[in-house]
């Protein structure tokens, strides 16, 4: 009986040995599966944070980048727009009908003022300027100038002064000389206007409101000048 019990107690001993055993093998491999778990864990979350971050990031990017897309295309618009602007007012003023440099004067780019003067027995002296923004060069050294439609209104040139060609912008002005009758007839017609054009073939003349009727007989006109003394028309 006491051998029974003592072959018992011993079974039971190497069993709750066993278990001890079994649970210290347990305890200590715990940690190491906990951090393997972990470490396997880790990566995975770690991958879908970064995953879940790099979602919000594209879903937010799209709106950022189209946001920035758009202040850039809108800036870069903005740009095109000042330098396509920049580019078409130089074009206006370098390339522009009325702005361009070289051009010839036509009647149309300038503004006229007619005084009467008293030299030379009296005549009407003209001066041109070109109007704002424009820059132009009379290459027709002598106006065409006739008072009414008739020839015998049409005045002949004395080609005195003058220069060729002569250029008009800013306050740059040109001046030329009329003497509506040369002769010392009674003989003559009265005109209130002139007609004033810088080429014979301008489309486009101006008629000039004179300060004081003219009695026109063979008038005649001087050449553009610079210098207004040079506009006082003589016959030689």
């Amino acid at each position: 009986m006491r051998s029974r019990l003592a072959a018992r107690s011993a079974r039971l001993v190497l069993a709750a040995a066993a278990v001890t055993a079994l649970a210290a093998t347990t305890t200590a491999c715990d940690p190491e599966d906990v951090a393997d778990a972990g470490s396997s864990t880790a990566p995975s979350a770690v991958a879908s944070a970064n995953s879940g971050g790099s979602d919000n990031s594209s879903s937010g990017s799209p709106s950022t980048s189209g946001s920035t897309a758009g202040g850039s295309n809108s800036g870069g618009s903005s740009a095109g727009g000042s330098k396509s602007g920049g580019s078409s007012d130089k074009a206006d003023s370098g390339d522009g009908k009325k702005g361009g440099y070289g051009q010839s004067c036509g009647t149309n780019d300038l503004d006229f003022t007619v005084t009467s003067e008293s030299q030379a027995g009296g005549y009407y002296l003209v001066t041109a300027k070109a109007k704002f923004g424009i820059t132009c060069y009379l290459e027709v050294n002598t106006p065409s100038v006739s008072f009414g439609s008739g020839a015998d209104g049409v005045a002949s040139p004395v080609g005195q002064g003058g220069e060729d060609p002569i250029k008009l912008t800013g306050s740059a002005v040109a001046y030329t000389g009329i003497n509506p009758k040369t002769t010392n007839s009674d003989a003559g017609k009265e005109f209130e206007n002139v007609i004033i054009a810088t080429t014979e073939d301008d489309p486009n003349p101006a008629e000039l409101k004179l300060p004081d009727p003219a009695n026109v007989d063979k008038p005649i006109v001087t050449n553009w000048a610079t210098n207004r003394a040079e506009a006082v028309p003589v016959i030689a």
